[in-house]
């Protein structure tokens, strides 16, 4: 029988496990990150595949070049999954009914809103660097010599708003992608369990693999949901920003130079790695929440 799991939970672990389970997320998937992002940055190349990419940057810059504008990924990985775990718990407390239910609404809600606040807080300014770095190190003569020496060029030559380009596709795209994840992962695991309150057995491997198809499947759906605005975000924050007066103009421009697959560009690499993200990190933050259950007793 599985564990009961309808009870609250504490925020300040919420927060630690969710900032544990982003970084491990991110070292485990950022090579298939990198893929999407040139994707999208650079459509002749994308006509190549995602497999030549892999292989042409390992042939120039070896494995490690996969791994090129990790930095700003990695150094907000861990506020970014503790602002979106601990917000969505808390949101979820608040909603929990006396019998310790969450209904698939509020769960729509406590995701949607969770996304909102970590584009805002966090995911803005992260998606910024990492596009503008992998940017500029595909361009003939890179600028920055690393993650710090990018942040401070565009914080000194555009001050902080330089870093929250692109900040409404963001929301839009943060909050449809953390709705459309937490219901369904909640769903899933409803379906798979025959009651919502219930939670998967960790201490076996069964429990282990649903946890990880619960959290794929999670993934899958928000993928299908909101590439076009994954795209358009994308493109808004790299270099060529500047060519568009806006969202709705990046959008009226790749519709007019690419039709309805401009805006699914990099959809395979991008499926990959969030099915394998969203996997990892819901698996991840309830193990280490078991821990710290074990090692920081709470009422």
């Amino acid at each position: 029988m599985a564990p009961t799991q309808g009870q609250n939970k504490h925020t300040g672990k919420t927060i630690i496990a969710g900032g544990i389970s982003g970084a491990i997320e991110i070292c485990i998937t950022f090579p298939t990150e990198y893929v999407k992002t040139q994707m999208q940055l650079y459509p002749h190349i994308a006509k190549n595949g995602s497999m030549w990419i892999v292989r042409d940057t390992i042939s120039k810059h070896g494995f490690t070049g996969l791994y090129r504008g990790l930095a700003p990924l990695f150094y907000f990985a861990i506020p970014k999954n503790a602002v979106r775990f601990a917000s969505v718990e808390w949101i979820r407390n608040q909603f929990r009914d006396s019998k310790g239910h969450v209904s698939a609404t509020q769960n729509f809600v406590a995701g949607l809103l969770g996304g909102m606040c970590e584009a805002v807080l966090v995911v803005t300014p992260q998606e910024t660097m990492k596009v503008r770095l992998i940017h500029d190190q595909l361009s003939p003569n890179p600028r920055f010599r690393g993650f710090f020496h990018g942040a401070s060029t565009i914080v000194r030559e555009q001050g902080i708003a330089g870093t929250y380009k692109g900040l409404i596709p963001t929301i839009l795209k943060q909050s449809s992608n953390q709705a459309i994840r937490f219901v369904s992962f909640f769903k899933i695991k409803e379906i798979m369990l025959g009651d919502s309150r219930k939670d998967f057995n960790r201490a076996t491997a069964f429990g282990f693999v649903q946890s990880m198809i619960a959290g794929g499947l999670a993934g899958a759906a928000s993928v299908l949901g909101n590439t076009p605005i994954d795209v358009v975000k994308t493109k808004m924050q790299g270099l060529e920003a500047h060519t568009y007066t806006g969202a709705w103009d990046c959008v009226k421009k790749t519709w007019k130079s690419d039709g309805l697959v401009g805006f699914y560009k990099g959809v395979g690499p991008r499926m990959g790695r969030v099915c394998l993200d969203v996997a990892i990190t819901m698996t991840a933050f309830d193990y280490v929440m078991d821990v710290l259950n074990y090692v920081w007793k709470t009422d």
